[in-house]
């Protein structure tokens, strides 16, 4: 079994996505991309075609996925989709893009929200509990299920409800019983997010080491800061590592 690394918020910027993984070759490594790999950078499909086309990898949908998938839908008629993906960065040339390549955009559909590594590991874009609303409390397999649903909302062009539960930001952070819960709910023991930015020059590890934040502004766009390769691309490290390399 390969050994895991993950990758947060890209934004766009493949250059240094390109850096931040030359270390990591991808035979040697099981990569998960926890989404937002599109826009406030100029080369977002780039990056999702990267993504996708990486040996051994997963690619998770963030809330830029979804708000590109809306502007997608309302493309056309200019519908609020679009305008709503353009306030948050979106760039125009990836949209064209997207719209061209209906294979890329089907890929994109079927993208899950949540995977469970075997180490019990719940890798998710946000930093919240919001896609749990999805399907009942009561169901046996809820990450299963709420991806089923994501799914079938993407197939019918429903990315508003998406954008709703996925945008909220700091959840767990402000309420660490509320993470316990998440995770006690997914049959998960720990938590990596994307999402919230830090700035770091590790991932950001928090809650006794229950979830860590892999957003570290990567890009060097409008939603980046440029931040330090490695606190937006590392190897996914046991507990108590990553919360001492966190408070080094």
């Amino acid at each position: 079994m390969l050994p895991v690394l993950v990758v947060g918020d890209v934004h766009g910027d493949l250059q240094r996505l390109f850096g931040a993984l030359r270390p990591y070759p991808p035979d040697r490594w099981q990569t998960v991309f926890l989404g937002d790999l599109v826009d406030g950078g100029p080369f977002g499909v780039g990056v999702l075609r990267y993504a996708r086309d990486r040996p051994n990898s997963e690619v998770l949908l963030g809330n830029h996925e979804v708000l590109l998938l809306g502007a997608l839908r309302d493309r056309a008629s200019r519908g609020p989709g679009l305008h709503a993906w353009l306030a948050a960065g979106g760039e125009p040339h990836d949209l064209e893009e997207l719209a061209r390549d209906h294979g890329l955009q089907e890929w994109l559909r079927r993208r899950p929200a949540l995977l469970l590594l075997p180490d019990r590991t719940l890798a998710q874009h946000c930093d919240s509990d919001g896609l749990g609303r999805l399907v009942p409390v009561s169901e046996p397999d809820p990450i299963a299920a709420i991806n089923r649903e994501v799914a079938r909302l993407l197939a019918r062009g429903e990315t508003e409800p998406l954008v709703e539960l996925m945008t909220p930001r700091g959840l767990f952070r402000r309420q660490p019983d509320r993470l316990r819960r998440w995770l006690e709910r997914t049959r998960a023991r720990r938590l990596v997010h994307g999402h919230t930015p830090h700035r770091g020059r590790q991932p950001d590890a928090y809650a006794d080491g229950l979830a860590i934040g892999f957003d570290g502004g990567l890009s060097r766009g409008p939603r980046g800061w440029g931040g330090a390769y490695a606190a937006t691309v590392a190897p996914l490290l046991p507990e108590a590592d990553h919360t001492s390399a966190a408070g080094s």
